[in-house]
């Protein structure tokens, strides 16, 4: 890989690694929030939905820490 490329994928990955650090962010605010609410209201259907987005959130992180995982050996 050139110079140019290389410099190229590193500003990708440096977007990447800001956006799956914010998602975690965002994933823990989403589970501290799921893990305060009453039992009754962690039961109902907006509960039930929190927990489905922080669970969604969490599989975005992973998939974002994939794909650095991926790009990492593309520089190697």
């Amino acid at each position: 890989m050139n110079n140019e490329r290389r410099k190229r994928l590193d500003e990708v990955m440096a977007l990447i690694s800001e956006a799956r650090e914010q998602l975690e962010e965002i994933a823990a605010e989403e589970q501290e929030a799921v893990d305060n609410l009453p039992d009754g209201l962690r039961e109902s259907g907006r509960g039930e939905r929190m927990e489905e987005v922080a669970a969604a959130l969490e599989e975005a992180v992973s998939s974002l820490e994939e794909i650095e995982s991926s790009l990492e050996e593309c520089k190697a």
